[in-house]
This record gives structure tokens, sequence and C-alpha cells, in this order.
């Protein structure tokens, strides 16, 4: 690594050397992390959303944990837990996996309720509370979430607080036919990360974060945004719009998309382009009796109210 920061160009380009042709994917994976937010990547099983958090968390070159979650997880085996020391005669904290800069939350919504709300608390405030003690999280702090539709059997859907917690939702999708078939001539053997090289590490990661936060966003630009996020709420086609933590949040995503585009100030354009991955996973369609949401009914019904909102002149 060189020692100066790397260009957002060249840790995009290097995670595509691994997961191809999927580079809008990319791109707002990255602005979910110098957005100091977290990630949800969803889809059927085999499309690579592991794969493409892991090849994120070794080319920013933070310290990163993985995390199965499955029906028998408990909070203490993401949280940490109390340990009595003879020799001192106390109990001491074992760190749990979620002390990372990069946590891999894989399959997310294999686990029960309870246990996914013990990594409620680490998004949400960056700390963790241990028999009464509060432990802070190294930072940055970034989750990289999958999830199986929800549809799929032994999936518990996630509760709306915590889905409020990640700044984008991702459908990764089918490969190309081309990337498919090359990775069928090598017989699906996944590619060494070791080979790829490390981009960042946690100096020059804050340093490009706080110039994503040096973006300017004029007011006509901040308005449009501004205005689309009451519609959504003034929508009687959703029963649950945009928060104003979602938001702060596509602020935050709007001057990180700016940043990734070699910019120093944000469009309408980049709104628009990022309206549905803040929000997909936020609205909730009127009349949605629980359980499953049917993300193509949101879908078509925040493209109407994208449509129905006039961008600045």
């Amino acid at each position: 690594m060189t020692e100066k920061s790397p260009t957002c160009r060249e840790i995009i380009d290097t995670v595509e050397c691994v997961f191809r042709g999927k580079r809008e994917i990319v791109q707002y994976v990255l602005a979910a992390v110098l957005a100091r937010g977290h990630a949800l990547l969803e889809d059927v099983p085999g499309v690579g959303k592991t794969t493409l958090a892991r090849t994120f968390a070794h080319v920013l070159g933070l310290a990163h944990q993985r995390i199965q979650f499955a029906s028998d997880l408990m909070p203490a085996d993401i949280t940490g837990i109390g340990i009595y020391d003879q020799g001192k005669a106390e109990f001491v904290f074992k760190q749990g996996p979620v002390f990372c800069n990069v946590l891999l939350a894989d399959e997310i919504n294999r686990t029960t309720p309870r246990t996914q709300s013990a990594l409620l608390e680490a998004m949400a405030e960056g700390h963790v509370t241990v028999d009464g003690v509060t432990h802070q999280l190294p930072s940055p702090f970034v989750v990289l979430a999958t999830q199986n539709p929800r549809e799929f059997h032994g999936t518990y859907p996630l509760p709306e607080s915590q889905l409020d917690r990640f700044l984008v939702r991702l459908s990764v999708g089918y490969p190309e036919q081309d990337v498919e078939l090359e990775l069928l001539k090598r017989h699906g053997a996944p590619m060494d990360l070791s080979e790829l090289p490390v981009l960042c590490d946690q100096a020059s990661l804050e340093a490009m974060m706080a110039k994503v936060d040096q973006v300017h966003v004029a007011d006509d630009v901040l308005d449009y945004l501004h205005r689309l996020v009451i519609a959504t709420r003034d929508s009687d086609r959703l029963e649950l719009g945009l928060s104003p933590r979602a938001a702060i949040g596509w602020y935050r995503v709007v001057q990180a998309m700016a940043f990734i585009t070699e910019r120093d100030f944000a469009t309408p354009d980049d709104v628009q382009n990022s309206f549905l991955p803040v929000s997909i996973h936020r609205a909730i369609p009127a009349g949605h009796k629980g359980g499953a949401v049917d993300t193509i009914q949101a879908e078509t019904i925040l493209r109407s109210v994208l449509e129905s909102v006039p961008p600045p002149m």
C-alpha cells in the first residue's frame, strides 16, 4: 500500500477483479462505508454476496470478522462474554467477533430476533453493553450483512428498527452470462484474495471519509432530497416512509457518490440514482400485514414517488 490514500476507482477496480460485472453494486457498498454506514446485501443463495463482503474487507485492509448467523447463535456469540478469572478473582470480559472494523454478518436473517437485536446496539451506537458494562467498538465500524429473501425456509424477517440501521439495501442479482461462463471454466474455484493488493488502512480510510464530509450539497439539491423524503411520508400507497435518520443517511450517501465519481459537489442525479438503494428496505406498502414485504410492489411505488417530484432546474 502506498502512503497516499487510494482513489475510489482503484478500490472499485480491485474489488471487481473478484466480483465482476456489478460495478454499481460495488460503488454503493463503498458509498455506505465512506458514509460511515452499513450495507445489506440481499438475494437468493449463491450469487456472491459473501464473496463481495469478504473482498471489500480485504481490500480496505481493516480488521474484519465473519459471523455465520444460525438459529442456535446466541447474543454472547456476537458481543462477547464475561469469564471468571480465578487468579484475579473477578470476571474478565472476552471480546466477541463484533470487535473489529468490518463485520461480515452472513445470512443475518437465519437467527432469532433476540440474537439479531444484539447487533442493533453495535450498529446504532458503536458500542455494546455486556453485564451492565459498556464496551466501545473500534472506529470505523461497518457491518456488511447478507441475507436470503425472507420467504426462504428457516428465516426470521428483520424488524423495521434494524432495517433502518442499514444505510443501503442492494440486490446482487445473477452474474452476466460471460462472467458466469468464466466462473464455470474455473470449475467454480474462487479467486485467492491474498493475490489482491490491500489498498487501505484505518488512517487512509478515515481521510477519505473526511473528504466525503466536505462534499458540497447546494440548497436546491438538498431541497430536492427533502421533498422526496416528504413525498414518501405523504404517499397514500405507503404505510411507512423515510425517517429523519434515513434522510440524514441519504444525505451522506449523496455526498459519498459524488466523491466516488471524483466531484466535490453533489447533483440532482446523485439524489435520483441513490433513492432506491436507501429507501427500498424502509418503505412499507399500505395494507402490509406483517412478514415479508413485497419488494417489487415497494419498488413500483417508490419509482412513482420519484417521478412525482420534479428535480431542480
